[in-house]
């Protein structure tokens, strides 16, 4: 079954953005796992497609992206409602 665009997902999808002012392809790509794997850990209570986007600190501040990373998905969860 085809699905138009219009229609809402079945499952929950995410999308990275990862621009070049993160870093070259190595750390760009390491970002992206990072992201991918938390990500993977999250919940949603209903399907929805949902786009990442990693600013510059994602790389020169590791430590601070998975504390972030799941501010941003829960601040989004209560703005979906």
């Amino acid at each position: 079954m085809h699905r138009l665009d219009n229609d809402p997902p079945e499952l929950t999808r995410v999308g990275f953005v990862v621009s070049k002012k993160v870093g070259n392809a190595v750390v760009r790509n390491r970002v992206k796992r990072r992201l991918r794997h938390m990500a993977a850990a999250m919940t949603t209570p209903f399907p929805a497609d949902v786009v990442v986007r990693a600013l510059p600190p994602a790389a020169s501040e590791p430590e601070r992206l998975a504390a972030d990373f799941e501010s941003a998905w829960h601040r989004a969860q209560s703005k979906a409602h």
